[in-house]
C-alpha cells in the first residue's frame, strides 16, 4: 500500500461541495453488539461519508449486521476475510477509500464518532497531513482504566519521541485521520495490531505534519472484551526500531 505524494498537495485547504468527504475504514472482529451503533452514530454526523467495514472472520453476527444495514445505502459497503489482524482489515479497507479524508474507527465504541468533527479540523484547514485522537492529552472524558496500559503506552510514545524526535503524547491511539493520498503512501505491512506503531513510524519517518486532538475513551477491560495484550506492547516496540532503520 503506497503511493507518491503530490507536493503540490501540501498546504493545500481542501474546498468541499457541500458536507465533508470522509472514509471511515472500520476493521471488525466479533463487535455484534456494538458494530449497528458505530454506524449508526457515523451517519447521524451528517457527512458525506463512505463507510467500509472489514469483517475480520468474525464468528458472531457482526456480517450479518453490517449487511442488513448496509441494504438500503450504498455509500456502505462490506468486506469479509478470514480473521488475519486489525492490520490486514485496514489495509484492505484502504483500498476502497474513495473520499478526500480517512479516518481509522474502531468497531467496539471505545472511540466516539462525535469527536471526528474535531480530529478531522485540522486536515480540512489545511494544516494537517494526519490527526491523532490523544486519549493522554486531556480536555475529554477518559474512563478511569488498566494502570499498565497506561504505563505502556506512555513508554511507546516516549519511544517514539527518542527515536523520530516528535511530542506525541498517545502514539498508539486507534482514532486517526489522514489526507487520504497520504494514507496511501504509507509503506504498511503489519496483519496484526502492529499496524499502529507501523502508521506512526511511516508518518514520523517522512516527517509529514502531524496533530493531536483530545478525545473521549471508552475503554474495555478484558472481561468486555479487550483484546491488546503485553505482548503487542513489545511487538509495538520492535516495529518502532524497524520502522526507524528503513531505507525506503
Amino acid at each position: 500500500m503506497r503511493a507518491n505524494v503530490p507536493k503540490r498537495c501540501r498546504g493545500r485547504r481542501f474546498r468541499f461541495n457541500g458536507a465533508i468527504g470522509v472514509s471511515f475504514l472500520i476493521p471488525a472482529y466479533n463487535e455484534a453488539t456494538t458494530i449497528g451503533e458505530v454506524l449508526a452514530r457515523i451517519d447521524a454526523l451528517g457527512l458525506d461519508a463512505q463507510i467500509v467495514v472489514v469483517d475480520d472472520g468474525s464468528t458472531d453476527a457482526t456480517a450479518s449486521i453490517v449487511e442488513a444495514y448496509a441494504a438500503n445505502r450504498p455509500h456502505v459497503e462490506l468486506l469479509q476475510q478470514a480473521n488475519r489482524g486489525k492490520g490486514s482489515a485496514v489495509r484492505l479497507a484502504a483500498t476502497r477509500v474513495s473520499k478526500e479524508i480517512a479516518v481509522i474507527q474502531d468497531a467496539d465504541m471505545e472511540y466516539d464518532p462525535s469527536d471526528v468533527i474535531a480530529l478531522i479540523a485540522p486536515i480540512q484547514q489545511g494544516v494537517a497531513d494526519v490527526v491523532y485522537g490523544s486519549r493522554l492529552s486531556g480536555g475529554a472524558p477518559q474512563r478511569a482504566y488498566l494502570f499498565w496500559h497506561l504505563i505502556g503506552n506512555r513508554f511507546l510514545s516516549l519511544l517514539t519521541g527518542v527515536l523520530f524526535n516528535t511530542t506525541l503524547s498517545d502514539m498508539e491511539t486507534g482514532y486517526k485521520a489522514f489526507r487520504s493520498e497520504v494514507l496511501a503512501s504509507l509503506h504498511l505491512t503489519r496483519d496484526d495490531f502492529g499496524i499502529e506503531p507501523e502508521i506512526t513510524g511511516e508518518v514520523c519517518r517522512h516527517k509529514l505534519r502531524i496533530y493531536e486532538m483530545p478525545i473521549s475513551y471508552y475503554g474495555r477491560t478484558y472481561e468486555e472484551g479487550k483484546n491488546i495484550t503485553w505482548r503487542d506492547g513489545l511487538t509495538a516496540v520492535w516495529v518502532l526500531f524497524a520502522v526507524r532503520l528503513r531505507r525506503r
